[in-house]
C-alpha cells in the first residue's frame, strides 16, 4: 500500500504532479496533513509520521521514503515509468545526476538567494545563481528537456523551483522556453485543480 503525506502548495505538490503524470494518483492514498509553514503559521500534525513533521513523505508497506528526489526515484523505479530511466539505460547516469543536483546544488543555491546569504564557503561549495543558470542553459541548448527529446521526472523536479518562484526564471531563452514547455503540460492544470479541491475540502472541515 502506498500512502503519501501532502501539504497543498508546498514542495510535496511536485510529487502530486508526478503521480498525475504517471497516471497513478488513484493508486496512492493522499493524506493532507497540517504543517508549520513559512512565517510560523500552523502547527505540527500528529497524523504526519515524518520525523521532522515535513512533507513530502511516501510510505510503502510501512517503510518511509523521504526527500523529493528519493521519492521521485523510488516511484519511477517502482512503476517502471517512462518518466524515469531504468538501470542499464545510457541515460540512467544523467537522470540520477540531475535528481541529485537538485537537492545537492540547486536548492541550496536558491535558498541562499532567498535568504540573502553570500559567503565564500557557500560559493566554493555550491557556486551561485549564475553558475546554476549556466549549467541549466548548457544542458538545454539544442534540446527541449534535460535528457533530450523527452520530458522526464528530472525536468519535473528541477522546474518545480521556477514554478514556485517564477521571479527566478532568468532571461536566458533556453531556460525560459524549457520552463514554459514544462508548464504547458496538462499535468500543470490538473495539479492546480487537485490542490484547489484539497484546499477547499480542508477549509470545509
Amino acid at each position: 500500500m502506498l500512502t503519501f503525506y501532502h501539504g497543498p502548495h508546498t514542495r510535496s505538490s511536485r510529487i502530486v504532479r508526478l503521480l498525475i503524470e504517471m497516471d497513478i494518483l488513484e493508486q496512492v492514498d493522499v493524506r493532507v496533513v497540517g504543517l508549520v509553514r513559512r512565517g510560523g503559521e500552523g502547527a505540527p500534525d500528529p497524523a504526519n509520521p515524518h520525523p521532522e513533521g515535513k512533507v513530502p513523505l511516501l510510505v510503502h508497506d510501512g517503510e518511509m521514503i523521504r526527500e523529493s528526489n528519493a521519492i521521485i526515484l523510488y516511484l519511477t523505479d517502482l512503476f517502471d515509468s517512462p518518466l524515469g530511466v531504468p538501470v542499464g539505460d545510457p541515460l540512467r547516469g544523467p537522470y540520477l545526476s540531475w535528481l541529485a543536483y537538485y537537492g545537492n546544488v540547486m536548492e541550496p543555491v536558491l535558498f541562499c538567494s532567498f535568504a540573502g546569504i553570500d559567503h565564500p564557503a557557500m560559493q566554493a561549495t555550491f557556486r551561485g545563481l549564475d553558475e546554476m543558470y549556466a549549467r541549466l542553459a548548457e544542458a538545454l541548448t539544442d534540446r527541449p528537456y534535460l535528457l533530450g527529446d523527452r520530458f522526464s521526472a528530472a525536468d519535473l523536479l528541477l522546474v518545480s523551483a521556477f514554478t514556485f518562484a517564477p521571479q527566478l526564471v532568468p532571461d536566458i531563452p533556453a531556460i525560459r522556453n524549457w520552463v514554459d514547455r514544462c508548464g504547458d503540460r496538462p499535468s500543470t492544470a490538473k495539479l492546480e485543480h487537485f490542490e484547489s479541491r484539497l484546499t477547499g475540502n480542508s477549509a470545509a472541515e
